[in-house]
C-alpha cells in the first residue's frame, strides 16, 4: 500500500479573482454567513496582512514532514498551503527552512491547523502564516506518508484543493470557486454601506437609529 497519496497541483488562483476579494475583510463575509470560517484559534502569526490565493491542501501525521519538503518544489505563486496535522499539537511542522523554501518559490501563505516554530525568523522572511501556536518540537523526515491535494480539514472546515482562500488579522474563510461572486458582491456592498454610515454618525445620527435597534426598543418600551 502506498504511503503517499498525491494528486495534481491545482491552477494558482486567476487575477480578476484576486482583484474581486482584495478588499474583502473576512468579518465583513461574517455578517452574512456562518461557514466555512477556520476555527478562530488558528491565528495570523505576529501580522496584520491580508491575502486571497488557491488552496494546497496537505494532510501530514504526526511528527512527519517528509511530503511537505516535496510538496515545497512544487508550489507556484498565488498557492497557499493548507495542511491538516491530523490532530498533532505537539510538532511543529512549519519553521525558518520551510518559509525559506515557500517563500523562494513565490507562494503566498500557510495555513496551519497546528504548530510553527522560528516566528522571528519566518517574521523577517516577511511570509504570512496563520497557526495554532508555537512549539520548540519539530517535525522530522520519517517517511510515515501523508496527502497531497486531498480533501481535508482544516479549523474545523473542509477544504478542497483549489478552494479559494481569504485571509486576514480576523480569520480564515474558506470559499469555494464557484461561489466567490456570491460572497464578494455581497461583502462589497456591505463595507460601501458601513462607509455611509460611518459617515452618518459622524454627522450626528445614531448607530441603534441606522441599524434598526432603537426601533425594536421602542417598540418593546411601548415608545
Amino acid at each position: 500500500m502506498k504511503k503517499f497519496h498525491i494528486r495534481p497541483m491545482p491552477e494558482p488562483i486567476s487575477e480578476p479573482v484576486k482583484q474581486r476579494l482584495a478588499e474583502v475583510e473576512t468579518a465583513t463575509v461574517g455578517h452574512f454567513r456562518h461557514w466555512g470560517f477556520m476555527d478562530a484559534r488558528i491565528q495570523a502569526l505576529g501580522h496584520t496582512k491580508r491575502l486571497v490565493g488557491t488552496a494546497v491542501t496537505l494532510a501530514l501525521p504526526a511528527q512527519d514532514s517528509t511530503l511537505l519538503h516535496h510538496t515545497l518544489g512544487l508550489l507556484k505563486p498565488g498557492h497557499i498551503v493548507v495542511i491538516d496535522r491530523l490532530g498533532d499539537r505537539k510538532h511543529a511542522c512549519w519553521g525558518g527552512g520551510v518559509t525559506n523554501a515557500a517563500h523562494k518559490a513565490g507562494a503566498t501563505a500557510a495555513i496551519i491547523d497546528g504548530m510553527c516554530t522560528d516566528p522571528l525568523e519566518i517574521a523577517e522572511l516577511q511570509f504570512p502564516v496563520w497557526c495554532r501556536g508555537i512549539s520548540p518540537i519539530t517535525t522530522r523526515i520519517y517517511n510515515l506518508g501523508g496527502m497531497l491535494n486531498y480533501p481535508v480539514s482544516c479549523g474545523g472546515v473542509a477544504v478542497n484543493p483549489g478552494d479559494i482562500i481569504l485571509a486576514d488579522e480576523n480569520g480564515v474563510l474558506v470559499i469555494p470557486p464557484d461561489e466567490v461572486e456570491e460572497v464578494a458582491d455581497a461583502a462589497l456592498a456591505k463595507q460601501a454601506r458601513g462607509i455611509e454610515n460611518i459617515k452618518k454618525i459622524h454627522a450626528g445620527a445614531t448607530l441603534g437609529n441606522l441599524s434598526g435597534a432603537t426601533k425594536y426598543v421602542e417598540l418593546d418600551a411601548g415608545v
